[in-house]
């Protein structure tokens, strides 16, 4: 019988917080999504996180690169009520609130609540609603109520929004306000497919017919299990050396000369939860400055403004952020 080595037995780590259940259910998601969608697997993992760390997301890419299907069939993958809203520029508020009927037979007023009033809430194309649209969706995103001729209706948990949005075509869309970008846990960039991913793509779709997608999925967590999976990554641990690190990220942004609004910080919040995420689906209790530094640009990048001078020689908010997570000093 073969021998542990003494040094190899120390390098071994047995968690504090039982995360097998949680990284079974993320491969699980993964597996079923992967039954469809070809590739993105940066923004599927930074969707399964925004789930766990109780975060919106809002998803930027050209049109065909899979933003609501993703989203749609993430969504599937979970035994939670979903809406899906189509943002137009003549959508009003009472469209995705609900509004007040008159019933005759009780002579009094009844709320019919709108499709907002779910857990996981796809909106395609955000940009396109008017400012009034917007203000009713901020109120939900930013305080999970609504409030409606003087009563406040709460969100039932879970409740998620994620959004999409085309990067390129302007016309009709209505720029979202910076106090709304910042109720984003992230923001993600889709990216076209390689190559190798768009022939495997062409071939999946020839193999599937004429099948519809959503019936390839199937559910994976309930309301339950969420909410349960969310407390656990509350749990995981976060050192007062990385705790520093991700406020001096956060700090840096507010006084680099290359940009003109730096970060809030909720930004730091929102570090410190989703790199707890990262950890935990990668089975560990305890968050690593690597787990910070790849989920840095999604929700830095949203938060960020260039300064016209920089914007102009064709600096990105990216590579700032890249110069900012390098230039600091990583903790030991």
């Amino acid at each position: 019988m073969e021998e542990q080595n003494p040094q190899e037995e120390s390098l071994k780590f047995n968690p504090r917080i039982d995360l097998g259940k949680l990284q079974e259910a993320v491969a699980q998601i993964k597996g079923q999504i992967g039954k469809v969608i070809i590739g993105q697997q940066n923004m599927i993992e930074l969707l399964i996180i925004s789930i766990l760390a109780d975060g919106h997301s809002l998803i930027e890419g050209v049109p065909g690169v899979a933003k609501t299907i993703t989203a749609k069939l993430l969504a599937k993958t979970l035994n939670v009520g979903f809406s899906r809203i189509q943002f137009t520029p003549d959508l009003m508020p009472s469209d995705i609130l609900g509004t007040s009927i008159f019933n005759v037979k009780t002579i009094e007023f009844e709320f019919k609540k709108g499709p907002l009033f779910s857990n996981i809430i796809l909106i395609d194309e955000i940009n396109r609603a008017p400012a009034k649209t917007q203000a009713a969706l901020f109120e939900a995103m930013a305080e999970r109520q609504i409030t409606i001729d003087g009563l406040e209706f709460d969100m039932e948990p879970p409740f998620l929004v994620f959004a999409t949005q085309n990067p390129v075509e302007q016309e009709g869309t209505y720029r979202l306000p910076e106090a709304q970008l910042d109720r984003f846990l992230f923001k993600i960039n889709v990216e076209y497919p390689s190559l190798e991913e768009e022939i495997q793509i062409l071939e999946s779709k020839h193999e599937q017919k004429n099948r519809n997608p959503e019936e390839l999925i199937k559910s994976v967590l309930t309301a339950k299990q969420i909410a349960e999976y969310q407390e656990t990554i509350k749990e995981v641990i976060v050192e007062d050396n990385l705790m520093k690190y991700i406020a001096s990220i956060v700090n840096n942004t507010r006084t680099n000369a290359n940009l003109y609004l730096g970060a809030s910080p909720r930004a730091s919040i929102a570090l410190m939860d989703a790199s707890k995420a990262m950890a935990a689906i990668n089975g560990r209790d305890f968050v690593t400055p690597d787990d910070i530094k790849k989920v840095a640009y999604p929700i830095l990048g949203h938060r960020i403004i260039l300064t016209p001078e920089r914007e102009m020689e064709g600096i990105t908010t990216e590579k700032v952020v890249q110069q900012i997570v390098e230039g600091i000093e990583v903790p030991r």
